[in-house]
């Protein structure tokens, strides 16, 4: 469907450019929940998992073998796979495939500092001139956005390659190198191989490494303490993508619920006064045109407050991409609604990035 072409919502009925036709429902309905609502939900994201074959849906199976690296805590049964589609129950056991201390599947490569980084307006990294950040682009995610803007990783899950092992990693991190940012995909489903590999760099360039996560912060609780300690450390940030706060609204968008997210999240900030400068903690929200509008962010910003003030917060502009291509850029008269809605929660740090996007 080309974008701005006439679609309604299948619920309410209301017409807007806004409805995405993946899902076909408005982000009022899916707020509001129901048995139809849920169907659809559940239609659209098996439809985009079908190809990659990953199951539909966050694997549940009584008494099955359950992973606990993320806060899907996937339970398998004989011959499934987690949700991440690195975990599969195989002779009643439960095997990781990649993403531990042995392995990770990844792609990386040098990205010149200052880069286009989510937390570039606050990070020391920005000041780095003439180094380089060792941008680690992880094959796997504990999420199924809808939006996402970087679902080629979804190609690195399917063949389970290329597979570095920490030392590898940790080797690539030269005298050049200033930074080492996990992002993909998501950090989370590979938390203990980058955990090693960050280990590993730290202690051969002598701390002159800052280590830095962008994730939706659904990793294991002791797995984000491993991370802050390591990004406190080293003059890093873990910088935590939310994409709604709605519940409902979360889990029709992702594929997955929020409250690991939002939980963690709250013990990170409860870290910032180890280290205030430069920012340990950022976070960001994608505006999504229709879906994560204003009153969203202003939902989001008001969370973010209650724990920090100083907190940083990044607005994204939107790229149709994924599933969503459908939809609109993000206007600019969106970015700035929301950037009015997060000051007025309270928060002092607010940025609108990707602003050349905007339309």
């Amino acid at each position: 469907m080309v974008q701005g072409e006439g679609k309604s919502c299948v619920i309410c009925g209301r017409a807007s450019p806004e409805v995405s036709q993946i899902l076909g429902v408005c982000a009022r309905c899916l707020a509001a929940g129901g048995e139809e609502v849920e169907r659809l939900v559940r239609e659209a994201h098996a439809c985009v998992r079908a190809p990659f074959e990953l199951p539909a849906e966050i694997p549940r199976v009584v008494g099955g073998r359950t992973c606990r690296i993320c806060g899907n805590e996937c339970s398998l049964g004989e011959g499934e796979k987690g949700y991440c589609g690195l975990r599969k129950v195989r002779n009643g056991k439960l095997r990781h495939l990649s993403g531990t201390a042995r392995g990770g599947v990844l792609e990386y490569y040098y990205d010149p500092l200052p880069t286009n980084c989510v937390a570039d307006w606050v990070c020391a990294g920005s000041r780095d001139r003439g180094r380089y950040n060792l941008a680690v682009f992880l094959g796997a995610c504990s999420f199924d956005c809808l939006f996402c803007q970087n679902v080629q990783f979804r190609l690195l899950t399917a063949r389970l390659a290329p597979v570095f092992n920490p030392r590898e990693l940790a080797e690539a991190a030269d005298e050049r190198t200033g930074c080492i940012c996990y992002f993909g995909g998501d950090p989370s489903p590979q938390m203990p191989f980058a955990l090693r590999a960050s280990e590993l760099a730290l202690a051969r360039r002598g701390g002159d490494l800052r280590i830095c996560w962008e994730s939706n912060g659904s990793m294991h609780p002791g797995l984000l303490r491993r991370a802050l300690d390591l990004s406190l450390e080293s003059g890093g940030c873990v910088k935590f993508d939310l994409k709604a706060f709605h519940p409902g609204l979360h889990r029709a968008l992702c594929g997955a619920e929020n409250k690991r997210t939002l939980d963690n999240f709250a013990y990170a900030a409860s870290r910032v006064p180890e280290r205030p400068e430069p920012p340990p903690l950022v976070a960001s929200t994608l505006l999504v045109p229709g879906y994560v509008a204003a009153g969203e962010v202003g939902r989001i910003a008001a969370f973010i407050a209650s724990l920090g003030r100083d907190i940083p917060y990044s607005l994204l502009a939107f790229h149709p991409q994924h599933a969503m291509r459908d939809l609109p850029v993000t206007s600019r008269r969106q970015a700035e609604e929301c950037l009015a809605a997060a000051r007025e929660a309270g928060l002092t740090r607010v940025h609108i990035g990707n602003i050349h996007l905007l339309r």
